[in-house]
């Protein structure tokens, strides 16, 4: 499709202040986020060891995203500027950005070099923002349209006509379009995108560590014999969570004697705690866990850990798994397939199919799985990480002689 692809903010021209104005020096890139819990979650991660990398690479990450009040900090990633944002009814505390034109003046104050935006629906307008004060600005595709309005209901024919006209649009909105896997490419791919570049997510591999498990931990949850699954999840439509429940209540029947405990909140967790209760199933529910090395242990802990969410672009908390030496069974409609390879199992997005994959996986030897699951996170380290994002941003680092970081311009 012609056009679709060029990128508005004109990749090869111009660009944002410092670097274009011949002073050179480290990049200001300024990145801008919605939807982010106010705690944790796959896409705060991302956030927070991105800029953390920028930093470290000699760049001048700021990050600015909405909170319930306004507050200006310096952080292990960066600076991070949070604005007043509301609450979006039903998604159970995401909020937005929505004074557009305070966030305008924010990006003029900020002037930045690079823009990274995480939100292709009520922040693309700053695209057009990009374009006009001339910087090179990213979008990056931590969602599939098509799917989400799959989840939500909407037939396969309408999902992709609808995704279609707005992937266009964000496409030619934004010099580059970054996706962190070949699946979330698709979608632009289809409509002809050709400023379309991918860059992995990665994973904390000393955090996420096998050394996490804890025989306590276990003890507390699941009896001697018992097989423990774990789903570290937001509980929202979109991540399809009573599929955990479909699947321990079929593992159950079958005669394994599975328990599940689920680390996430969202709107859909009274429901799932009434069925839980109404069928009598093992769920132990711990809301929120703000405590990055207890989700750490339970994720150790595990047998096996669900990620039974059809629209995962990439997968983070699956990956974190892997990492702690856990398996994982992904919906085989995700992206996760690709990124778990053999350290894992894939099934349709139905209970009986997830549970007969968990069986799968126990049916091999503990040492081997465990060993398989962490071996291949250690292919998804955040180094690799920042250097694919830098990449896609048009500059990158590297050590001179003296053991400076130093930064190296692309075109």
């Amino acid at each position: 499709m012609k056009g679709a692809g060029s990128g508005a903010a004109g990749w090869g021209a111009g660009g944002g202040g410092r670097e274009s104005g011949g002073r050179g020096g480290p990049l200001r890139i300024v990145r801008i986020a919605n939807f982010v819990t106010p705690a944790s979650g796959g896409l705060r991660t991302a956030l927070r060891e991105l800029g953390a990398g920028y930093l470290a690479a000699g760049h001048e990450p700021v990050l600015v995203i909405p909170g319930e009040r306004e507050s200006d900090e310096r952080t292990e990633q960066g600076r991070v500027i949070t604005l007043p944002g509301p609450v979006v009814p039903g998604t159970g505390g995401y909020r937005v950005l929505t004074a557009r034109r305070r966030v305008a003046a924010l990006l003029e104050d900020l002037a930045p070099d690079r823009l990274e935006v995480s939100d292709r629906t009520t922040l693309r307008w700053t695209g057009e923002w990009a374009r006009r004060a001339r910087v090179r600005a990213a979008m990056v595709s931590h969602e599939s349209v098509d799917g989400v309005l799959g989840t939500w209901g909407m037939p396969g024919q309408a999902a992709d006509r609808i995704a279609d006209l707005l992937n266009r649009r964000t496409a030619r909105s934004y010099a580059r379009i970054v996706c962190t896997t070949e699946w979330a490419e698709r979608e632009f791919l289809r409509i002809g995108a050709r400023n379309v570049v991918r860059a992995p997510l990665g994973v904390d591999l000393v955090a996420r560590h096998p050394d996490r498990r804890s025989a306590v931990l276990r003890e507390r949850y699941a009896a001697p014999g018992e097989t423990l699954l774990a789903l570290c999840s937001r509980l929202s439509v979109e991540k399809r969570p009573g599929t955990a429940l479909d699947a321990l209540a079929e593992l159950r029947g079958r005669g394994v004697p599975a328990v599940l405990v689920v680390a996430g909140d969202g709107p859909l967790r009274a429901r799932l705690a009434e069925r839980a209760r109404a069928e009598r199933l093992p769920v132990h529910f711990l809301g929120h866990v703000t405590d990055v090395a207890q989700v750490a242990a339970l994720q150790a802990t595990a047998d096996v850990c669900l990620a039974p969410g059809p629209v995962e672009t990439f997968g983070l908390a699956a990956l974190e798994a892997l990492a702690c030496g856990t398996p994982v069974v992904a919906n085989a409609a995700s992206a996760l397939p690709a990124i778990l390879g053999g350290a894992g199992a894939v099934a349709p997005g139905e209970g009986p199919a997830f549970a007969h994959a968990v069986q799968q996986l126990l049916d091999r030897p503990e040492r081997t799985r465990r060993e398989t699951a962490r071996n291949r996170a250690e292919r998804f380290g955040w180094t690799a990480a920042v250097e694919a994002f830098l990449a896609a941003h048009g500059t990158g680092v590297r050590t001179g002689a003296a053991g400076r970081a130093e930064r190296v311009g692309t075109t």
